[in-house]
């Protein structure tokens, strides 16, 4: 929002939410019927109109993924500062001006002269398109900006858009509803020009718009993306089109570099910022980041792959969910679930933070979580993973911290595999096993003296019942078998206190791993706190008890550019699995914690609070103690 938010800020349909789009529904339905059932020439633009507005979403979607991946890589990245989640928020509404400029299309179409009855393309309309664009256009959003600068504009509107000191694609289109209009108007008037002057075409007037999205994404992406050779093949190029860099100085410092996309009206006024070349020559020769420390996840249910940064950026920054309208994405959801079945080759950078001096980066492996339990998988997987390990020590990484199923014990002994066949890593593989177990422990309410163990027993789980049975707390499970495995784990516990569940009535605190079923839930009393153990969250299956979330800690503020949810978990929260990694780089730990060693419990929940990571506060029933 704007800093003093001045007439039309908001646009006329936010009180609708999600189903702003149904504004579109009676004028799309009403141009299908137009054109499939009646004059076919009459209805023809307004019946594209819909397909292309589809289109211009998936080309900003395209831009906003293509713009993470190298931003979070680092090669030509332009501004180093990071987004935060408050400019995800701000930014959601980019498809806003895409629905008005359907709205626009919808209504002026029946009543401009020939605007329904419009060839598929004139040469000699486009040309002239061109002209108007270069002249006109150019030369009025160059003063019109320059206006918007103006203190008492910029303040009711333009401020807004400004807010976003690093850009992102999407960043080019979040303005007030107000500037929108002007935008609209100044746009329209070449386009208008064509129709009153018979020369438009359904191809000048939809290329004219992509023209503008693709410059509009383009200028705001944060990394260079401009060839040298092209300035150098063709000099005057430096005054008809803007580059990245030449943009982002606009948002850095303000008041420079005002050209929409061609800096020659800068250069005219004198104010391109003297800093334009060295910024653009810095950027280009900025090669790939190396990192400090790697967190290797991978992909979890199908739908996961719009929760990646490099997905849809609203979703990826809200805790991982089921959402009804991701159905309509099935086609896509099928071709990634195909191509990923099939691909074995390497990890992907999905995400980039730093933390103080340390340089952190999120891979991903290309694998779904029900292909880590099929046996046909298992060698694609552990060497993808392997693959990973070996790219990230060749790049310097100290640490790497193994997420989700890339720890598990069936695939890779919790990591161990890895460091057995390579004896001379330089970097450290962290499973975070012992801050996972301190996160758990220190979740559980004070004054606890009994708690239930029950899920897929894993080192974590047996480590649980052993700390717990040293503090003198009483720990159950509601199976034989696991009863026997966990007491032959104990064998050195001393005074360990273990029982069946089935002897007494069930704990008000469960500690529960992946497979525990809804009918067991059913046997917990009721105000029951689940905390989980592993590294999924159970099913929740009971409205009348209380889950806290997996093993996890909030970052400290010196974490930056932090604008998505891991997995499941809320925001500016980590696993504790992943924050094990950054902790044991930022220590200097020497040692691996993979395999079946563990490190010491102690240690690693007192240094982590040190540096700055705080537990997360479980919801607790107020009956409890």
């Amino acid at each position: 929002m704007a800093t003093k938010p001045g007439v039309l800020t908001d646009w006329p349909w936010k009180p609708l939410g999600n189903f702003k789009y149904l504004i579109l529904a009676p004028w799309a339905f009403r141009s299908a019927y137009t054109f499939l059932a009646k004059d076919e020439s009459a209805g023809l633009v307004a019946f594209l109109t819909l397909p292309f507005l589809l289109l211009r979403m998936l080309h900003n979607q395209v831009w906003i993924s293509l713009s993470r991946y190298r931003t979070a890589k680092g090669g030509k990245r332009i501004v180093d500062r990071g987004i935060d989640f408050d400019q995800v928020d701000r930014e959601r509404g980019w498809d806003d001006q895409i629905l008005f400029n359907g709205i626009l299309f919808y209504t002026l179409i029946p009543v401009l002269p020939g605007a329904s009855k419009l060839p598929l393309w004139r040469t000699d309309g486009a040309l002239m398109l061109v002209v108007l664009h270069a002249g006109p256009v150019e030369f009025i959003y160059y003063w019109l900006h320059r206006a918007l600068h103006h203190h008492y504009l910029y303040s009711r509107y333009h401020s807004h858009h400004h807010s976003s000191i690093v850009t992102e694609p999407i960043t080019s289109v979040i303005h007030p509803f107000a500037e929108h209009i002007a935008y609209h108007v100044l746009f329209a008037f070449p386009m208008a020009t064509l129709v009153f002057m018979g020369t438009a075409s359904i191809g000048s007037l939809f290329g004219y718009i992509a023209f503008i999205d693709l410059m509009n994404n383009m200028g705001h992406c944060n990394f260079e993306i401009i060839p040298k050779r092209a300035f150098s093949v063709f000099p005057p190029l430096k005054y008809l089109m803007y580059t990245p860099s030449y943009h982002s100085l606009h948002h850095t410092q303000f008041r420079t570099n005002y050209s929409l996309f061609m800096p020659l009206y800068d250069y005219i006024y004198g104010t391109v910022d003297k800093s334009t070349d060295q910024l653009y020559a810095k950027s280009l020769a900025r090669r790939d980041e190396s990192p400090d420390v790697v967190h290797l996840t991978h992909l979890t249910t199908p739908e996961s792959i719009y929760h990646l940064p490099l997905g849809l950026a609203y979703l990826a920054s809200r805790p991982q969910q089921s959402k009804w309208y991701l159905w309509l994405m099935w086609p896509v959801t099928l071709w990634s679930l195909i191509l990923t079945w099939i691909y074995s080759g390497r990890a992907f950078v999905v995400e980039r933070h730093r933390c103080d001096d340390l340089k952190l980066q999120t891979w991903a492996i290309p694998k779904y979580s029900i292909q880590y339990g099929m046996k046909s998988q298992k060698g694609s997987i552990n060497g993808m993973m392997e693959g990973a390990i070996l790219d990230a020590d060749e790049k310097g990484a100290k640490v790497l911290s193994l997420g989700l199923l890339n720890q598990a014990e069936e695939v890779n002994a919790y990591g161990g595999l890895y460091v057995e066949r390579n004896p001379r890593l330089r970097l450290r593989i962290v499973d975070g096993s012992a801050l996972t177990v301190a996160a758990v422990l220190n979740a559980i309410p004070e004054g606890t003296t009994r708690v239930l163990l029950r899920g897929k027993l894993n080192k974590v789980a047996y480590a649980l019942a052993a700390a717990l049975s040293r503090r003198g707390i009483q720990v159950a499970t509601l199976h034989e078998h696991e009863y026997k495995k966990v007491e032959k784990s104990l064998n050195d516990v001393p005074g360990t206190n273990l029982v069946l569940c089935g002897d007494s009535a069930a704990p008000e605190i469960w500690l529960v791993g992946n497979d525990i079923t809804s009918e067991e839930q059913s046997r917990a009393p009721k105000g029951a706190l689940f905390i989980p153990f592993s590294l999924f969250p159970p099913k929740q299956s009971r409205k009348d008890c209380f889950y806290h979330c997996v093993p996890a800690m909030t970052v400290p503020s010196s974490l930056e550019n932090l604008h998505s949810c891991e997995n499941w978990l809320p925001r500016r929260a980590m696993s504790a699995w992943r924050v094990a990694a950054i902790v044991h780089a930022i220590e200097g730990w020497e040692e691996h914690e993979c395999g079946y060693h563990m490190a010491d419990i102690d240690r690693a929940w007192k240094a982590a609070l040190h540096r700055g990571f705080q537990p997360v506060i479980p919801t607790i029933p107020q009956s409890m103690p």
